[in-house]
């Protein structure tokens, strides 16, 4: 089983998930081919509704704690209740184009980066 396919069993195993996409990234930032390491979770539940993003991106991470403490470097979370999902015409955000680590941000070439 992948990773990608791990991450969305534990999700749809853990919520009752009116909607749930899991988008390898992994393709858009300097790592190996075929690699699983950045992801999007797009996840309309209704056992959001109610909760801050703080609470919700908490309950996401305790699911996810084995696969963020191996290979996973990059989660990018778009929780939902179902009433914000229908307002928000049912999109996720896209992600933002890789800034390529090391080449763009002096940060990472002083080794405090990615």
């Amino acid at each position: 089983m992948s990773l990608q396919q791990a991450i969305e069993q534990k999700l749809a195993n853990a919520f009752d998930s009116q909607h749930l996409m899991v988008e390898n990234e992994s393709h858009k930032h300097n790592v190996p081919p075929n690699s699983e390491t950045h992801f999007k979770v797009t996840l309309v539940a209704p056992e959001f509704e109610g909760q801050g993003k703080v609470k919700r991106h908490q309950s996401i991470y305790r699911v996810l704690a084995e696969e963020m403490a191996g290979g996973v470097h990059a989660l990018a979370l778009h929780v939902y209740s179902p009433q914000e999902w229908e307002a928000s015409g049912q999109e996720a955000p896209e992600s933002p184009n890789c800034m390529g680590g090391s080449k763009k941000d002096p940060a990472f070439a002083q080794g405090g980066g990615e």
